[in-house]
């Protein structure tokens, strides 16, 4: 009724607006307390990635100069698990925030990656991507370094999604703005934002890589870790004579791969398929479902004008756990 009334009179009401108050303050207090994370640093990760220290410092060098590089290798290496890691290594920090995951795939665009318009119940509106959005929060907290990570890098059409990216994520243009293609303003990808992207070497319709992605890319092997001290200290904990009898088998048959002319290491097999096993999980069965249903069918689809070369190595895999 009035725009403004004397309430000194009402203490009790007073407080009661006072109180209502004070716990606002409260909640938004409570709310911007900034979260604590666990720190996580170089040896974290190599007591879960297997991988030696010396690959270690080459991989964090190449992202401290490239900026940008690409984890490749046969499936099973561990490129998914090893990425994500990698990043809160260099963060020192387990910092979900700061790190980015998304999976390339043929029906994935430019307007999914950095804008584009989208229908909405009147029309159309432009609507940021993913890297756009990221690279704004990154460019806020230049600070802090920013990590995006690209599954299947080599699944979508990269010229497509990249458009003018192509330019802006090389090292030496980082923070150099262009013009975007939807709008009106210039945009730049920060000093401080790194890629890595992971691609499988053994899918032949998608070895190759465009040219022009190459030349901004850092492109780091990954090989199976069976000789690595974290993954021996793993087998010998396990103290299982029939788990060692099949990892031998198969570090044997991924020297058989490597020396054929048609495969080659891209397409040695990985140590992940026996990981994540311990006392109660590795039974007899365990065993005989990881060589039944992942890795002969792997070696089929390998050698399927040499069914000779399956018939051999599937008995081999099969006798190594009798």
């Amino acid at each position: 009724m009035k725009t403004l009334t004397d309430v000194t009179p009402y203490t009790e009401y007073v407080e009661k607006v006072k109180a209502l108050f004070v716990d606002t303050e409260e909640e938004e207090d409570t709310e911007e307390q900034e979260r604590t994370y666990p720190a996580y640093g170089r040896e974290e990760f190599l007591s879960q990635v297997y991988m030696d220290e010396a690959s270690y410092e080459v991989l964090v060098g190449l992202l401290h100069y490239k900026k940008n590089v690409i984890l490749q290798g046969p499936p099973g290496v561990g490129k998914t698990y090893a990425a994500k890691r990698l990043a809160y290594s260099m963060m020192g920090v387990k910092d979900p925030n700061r790190v980015m995951m998304v999976q390339f795939h043929q029906s994935y665009s430019y307007e999914d990656f950095i804008m584009g318009f989208r229908p909405t119940e009147t029309g159309f509106e432009l609507r940021k991507g993913v890297f756009y959005n990221f690279c704004k929060a990154a460019e806020e907290d230049s600070e802090n370094d920013y990590f995006f990570i690209i599954d299947e890098i080599n699944r979508g059409n990269l010229s497509k999604i990249f458009g003018e990216l192509f330019m802006l994520i090389e090292n030496d243009k980082r923070d150099i703005p262009l013009q975007l293609l939807y709008s009106n303003e210039k945009f730049s990808v920060p000093g401080n934002v790194y890629l890595i992207g992971m691609m499988n070497t053994a899918d032949r319709s998608l070895a190759m890589l465009d040219y022009a992605l190459r030349r901004r890319f850092a492109f780091y092997e990954m090989k199976p870790g069976f000789d690595t001290e974290g993954f021996r200290a793993y087998q010998t904990e396990l103290n299982s004579a029939k788990f060692d009898r099949l990892i031998s088998c198969v570090e044997r048959l991924n020297e058989a791969i490597s020396a054929d002319d048609s495969l080659g290491e891209g397409f040695c097999i990985g140590h992940s398929y026996f990981c994540n096993f311990d006392g109660e999980t590795m039974t007899d069965q365990t065993l005989s479902g990881v060589v039944e249903y992942e890795l002969i069918p792997l070696l089929k689809e390998y050698w399927f004008d040499e069914p000779a070369n399956v018939r051999d190595w599937s008995r081999n895999l099969r006798s190594a756990i009798q």
